[in-house]
C-alpha cells in the first residue's frame, strides 16, 4: 500500500488540501449523518470508522493509519455513514470533496491512481473479512501468516495484529505461546 499511496497520488491529494487539522485521542472527526465536505489523508495517528450496533457494540469499518485516506468510499456520498473517531492523537490533511471529484473528472492519472488505491483497499477488506470468518484463533493466525509470507510483526505490534484478525490480544498471546512451546518440543 505504501507504493500505491506514495508518489503521484499522495502528492496530488496534499496539493488539493486546505491545510492541516489535528484531533486529540477520542475526538470525533465527523459523525454519521454529517454532510460530506472533505476527505482526510491521515498523516499520523490512527482513526477508526465506527458504527454503533443495536446491542451497543461498535463495529470498526476502517482502521486508518498514516498514508491512508479516511472514508474514501464517501467520495460519492452526500452524508457520512459512520463516525470517525481518533484512537490516538491524529494529524490529517483535509481535502474538500469537490476538489477530489474535480480531479477525478479532469485528471486521468489521478483517476487511475485513485482507482488503484480503492482496488487495494477492497482487496484488504476482503482479506480481513475472510480471516474474520474463520472460527478459531489458530485458523485466523494461520491465514494471516499465509497472507504475510509467514512473518510475524515485531512483538510491539502484536496488539495491532490481534485487532487485525479480530481476536483479543490475550487470545493471540496464548496462541503464540502454544506455537512457541510446540516449536521448542519439535526441536528436541
Amino acid at each position: 500500500m505504501i507504493e500505491i499511496m506514495s508518489g503521484f497520488l499522495m502528492d496530488h491529494i496534499r496539493g488539493l488540501s486546505i491545510g492541516r487539522r489535528t484531533f486529540g485521542a477520542g475526538q470525533h472527526i465527523f459523525n454519521q449523518g454529517d454532510e460530506v465536505g472533505s476527505l482526510y489523508l491521515v498523516e499520523s495517528g490512527v482513526v477508526h470508522l465506527v458504527r454503533h450496533q443495536a446491542d451497543g457494540d461498535l463495529a470498526v469499518l476502517q482502521r486508518a493509519s498514516p498514508g491512508q485516506v479516511l472514508a474514501e468510499a464517501s467520495v460519492f456520498s452526500s452524508v457520512y455513514h459512520c463516525d470517525a473517531v481518533a484512537v490516538t492523537d491524529v494529524n490529517t490533511t483535509p481535502v474538500p470533496l469537490q476538489l477530489i471529484r474535480g480531479a477525478l473528472r479532469s485528471n486521468p492519472d489521478f483517476a487511475e491512481s485513485w482507482a488503484s488505491y480503492l482496488s487495494y483497499q477492497l482487496q484488504q477488506t476482503r482479506k480481513r473479512a475472510e480471516i474474520g470468518s474463520l472460527k478459531t484463533v489458530a485458523a485466523r493466525l494461520e491465514s494471516w501468516l499465509a497472507w504475510n509470507d509467514g512473518v510475524l510483526p515485531s512483538k510491539g505490534e502484536w496488539k495491532s495484529l490481534a485487532e487485525d484478525i479480530g481476536v483479543s490480544p490475550e487470545a493471540l498471546y496464548r496462541e503464540l505461546s502454544k506455537r512457541r512451546s510446540s516449536f521448542v518440543q519439535d526441536r528436541t
